[in-house]
C-alpha cells in the first residue's frame, strides 16, 4: 500500500457545541467535504479522534470503509494524533490532514503525495516561514518514530516532529497559487464567522461548476 490518507477529528469544540468535524456544511458534516476529496488520492483513509462518543457520531456518517480510531495517549495534541494515524497506517506515505479543512484542494494534496517518494516530508510553506504541517505528505515509518519520541518526552507540538525529520521539501504557498490561486485548500473552521466565509466561498466554487457545464452544453 503506497498513500495513507490520516485525518485528525477532535472531541468537543468550545464554539460550536459539539466536533467541528459533524458541524453541518451545506447539508453534510464539515468531515465529509475532506475525505470526499482525498478519497480517490490514497489506499486508505484514517481518521482519528479523542473520544468514544465522537467515535461513535463519525461511525454514523462516514463510508465503512474508513477507519476510525481513538488516540493512544490522553494528552491534548494534534501530534498524539498523528501519532496514533502514523502507528497504524499502511501507506508508506501518509498525507496528514484536519478536518477543518473543507476547501482542501485534490490538486494541492496529489502534488504533495507525488513529491513525496523522496523525503521525510513535503510541506507548504509560506513566504513569512509559516508551514502547514496538517497538510502535508509524511514519510510514514520516519513519522511514526518522530512523534513517538516527541510524545514520549511531552514535547507537543507539531514542530517537535518535524524538527526530528531529515530530508524535508518545503513548497512555497505561492507556487501552489498555480493550483489553486486563492489558496482556499489552507482556509480552516475556527469560529462561527470562519464557517460562514467557507460557506460562502464553496456556494461560489459550486455555482461556477454549474455555469461552467451550463456553458459547455450550449455548444
Amino acid at each position: 500500500m503506497k498513500h495513507t490518507a490520516i485525518i485528525l477529528s477532535g472531541g468537543l469544540s468550545d464554539r460550536f457545541g459539539k466536533s467541528k468535524s459533524l458541524v453541518d456544511l451545506l447539508g453534510k458534516p464539515m468531515i465529509s467535504h475532506v475525505v470526499n476529496s482525498v478519497l480517490p488520492l490514497v489506499d486508505e483513509t484514517l481518521v482519528i479522534t479523542d473520544t468514544e462518543d465522537n467515535r461513535k457520531e463519525l461511525s454514523k456518517v462516514l463510508n465503512q470503509s474508513i477507519e476510525i480510531l481513538l488516540d493512544e495517549f490522553k494528552l491534548k495534541s494534534p501530534v498524539v494524533g498523528a501519532l496514533t494515524g502514523f502507528k497504524h497506517a499502511k501507506g508508506q506515505r501518509s498525507l496528514l490532514l484536519s478536518c477543518d479543512t473543507p476547501l482542501i484542494s485534490r490538486k494541492v494534496i496529489s502534488l504533495l503525495l507525488e513529491l513525496s517518494d523522496d523525503y521525510d516530508l513535503v510541506i507548504p510553506k509560506w513566504p513569512t516561514g509559516y508551514i502547514e504541517p496538517l497538510q502535508a505528505a509524511y514519510n510514514t515509518n520516519k513519522a511514526y518514530e518522530a512523534s513517538l519520541e516527541a510524545v514520549t518526552l511531552k514535547e507537543l507540538k507539531m514542530s517537535d516532529v518535524i524538527g526530528r525529520l531529515k530530508n524535508i521539501l518545503y513548497i512555497s504557498t505561492i507556487a501552489l497559487t498555480k493550483l489553486d490561486p486563492r489558496l482556499n485548500t489552507f482556509l480552516n473552521v475556527n469560529t462561527r464567522s470562519d464557517l460562514e466565509h467557507i460557506k460562502t466561498v464553496l456556494k461560489g466554487m459550486t455555482k461556477g461548476k454549474r455555469d461552467a457545464v451550463q456553458t459547455h452544453n450550449t455548444f
